[in-house]
């Protein structure tokens, strides 16, 4: 071999510089930076997918098969039914949509006590309905009474209803709701929803705003007050399960706080657009540390109808007036429907801090107190 070709293969052999292998090492760095970055994304992306789908799972599966259908559908219950047994013979009739999920109902509402025999359902029922029937052995049976119960009512209106439609005695109602030992049972039977915050001094009524809003079906002309009051807890710990997820990742509030938060947000607002709007206020506002300053509140403190408010009345030292406290009042001040638990949990992004409706039902929403004022002198003033 020549002296020549020996110096250019040793050339070819040369060690790549210091720069060369920082400019390589630099290059790879690159693409394992983007590389990571693809993998990131891709994993996002799945599990925001996988979020989304599980909790389109879960509110399929909690929601009625049917719900404005009337066709009633007969199943039979075997003697010695396991919870599997049961919900899978109602997924088999087309009664609920998820067999699994409601075996996670039926469990984590500490459902039990399952009558076997033979029952008329209907895919319109919630799930709620249908575990109270199956508890009850409400078996092959019309409804003979159904009473209407509306958004936004307390429980002396509530007392009112069911004694003008269903023969109770209103104040052996309002005497049961404030029993501490009937109380203390139905906390037992409802851990989930009812806690020991509705038992402070000063709520008026431990189950105010518990009682939900619903038109209710019973089998006796003549119900008990347990019976009524059973089926309005049922429905309310329906309602707030679906929500239960979303309720849990608010720290800032407990359960019982979302009931008395969707409660004014019922009293205040008289559409779903409103209802998110005015939510996002009174975020704003005790974001900002201001009083709520909610009228409803002040009514309710009375305890007593009031067309028109004085400032004598908006006066009155009590936990429920959001005038005098700080924050949420001690407790619910009525029932509230689903769109206002909707609107607390989601409410409407917005600068705005105050609010108020004039004469027609419209609402007027003002980022400045001097804008608020302007709106009080032109829909409320001019009108005295």
């Amino acid at each position: 071999m020549s002296k020549s070709t020996d110096d250019s293969n040793k050339k070819e052999r040369k060690k790549p510089t210091y720069k060369e292998i920082a400019q390589e090492r630099g290059r790879e760095a690159s693409i394992a930076r983007k590389i990571f970055f693809f993998i990131f994304i891709i994993l996002i992306a799945f599990i925001v997918i996988g979020g989304y789908s599980a909790y389109k799972y879960v509110a399929n599966g909690l929601a009625p098969v049917e719900p404005d259908t009337e066709e009633q559908v007969q199943v039979t219950i075997p003697m010695g039914s396991s919870t599997t047994d049961i919900a899978t013979i109602l997924e088999d009739a087309g009664l609920i949509n998820n067999s699994l999920i409601y075996r996670f109902y039926v469990k984590f509402n500490n459902a039990a006590d399952f009558q076997a025999g033979d029952y008329t359902l209907s895919p319109s029922m919630t799930l709620a309905e249908i575990t109270s029937q199956l508890e009850t052995g409400t078996v092959h049976k019309e409804a003979v009474l159904r009473v209407t119960v509306p958004e936004g009512r307390n429980i002396e209106e509530i007392a009112t209803i069911y004694e003008e439609n269903a023969g109770i005695n209103r104040e052996e109602f309002l005497e049961k709701m404030n029993d501490q030992a009937y109380i203390q049972e139905l906390m037992e039977t409802y851990p989930n929803i009812l806690t020991e915050e509705i038992l402070q001094e000063d709520i008026r009524y431990p189950l105010e705003g518990y009682l939900f809003p619903a038109t209710y079906e019973f089998y006796e002309e003549e119900p008990t007050i347990d019976t009524i009051v059973t089926n309005m807890l049922n429905k309310s710990r329906d309602i707030l399960f679906i929500y239960m997820d979303q309720i849990d990742s608010l720290e800032q509030f407990t359960i019982h706080d979302i009931v008395t938060f969707a409660s004014l947000v019922e009293e205040e607002a008289p559409s779903m657009e409103d209802r998110k709007r005015i939510a996002g206020v009174f975020y704003n506002r005790m974001a900002q540390d201001m009083m709520l300053q909610t009228d409803p509140t002040v009514i309710y403190a009375h305890g007593e109808h009031i067309s028109r408010l004085t400032y004598e009345d908006y006066e009155i030292q009590s936990p429920y007036n959001t005038y005098t406290v700080m924050g949420l009042p001690v407790g619910p001040i009525a029932n509230y429907g689903e769109s206002s638990l909707q609107a607390v949990l989601e409410p409407e992004d917005s600068n705005y801090l105050y609010f108020l409706a004039d004469a027609e039902g419209n609402v007027h929403y003002s980022e400045t107190y001097e804008q608020h004022q302007a709106y009080e002198q032109q829909y409320i003033h001019s009108q005295d």
